[in-house]
């Protein structure tokens, strides 16, 4: 595991991503804190696949219900 000081990392941003690619990297400042950086896969879902519901709604009433939605 790498570690930087929170001023390295503050001055070398780009240097720390590559071996964050690999491996855990630590960021610790002087009051004692330690950040913790690692790579994160990009999901492959959409945030909109989601499951559905069954309704007994028909469109018209989805279309009425917009409608007086925006007459209010």
């Amino acid at each position: 595991m790498k570690v930087f000081t929170y001023s390295e990392a503050r001055q070398h941003l780009a240097k720390l991503l590559d071996p964050a690619r690999e491996e855990e990297v630590e960021i610790r400042r002087r009051d004692g804190t330690i950040f913790s950086l690692t790579v994160k896969q990009p999901s492959t879902r959409s945030p909109f696949d989601v499951p559905g519901i069954d309704t007994a709604a028909t469109t018209q009433d989805i279309l009425d219900a917009v409608a007086e939605s925006r007459t209010r």
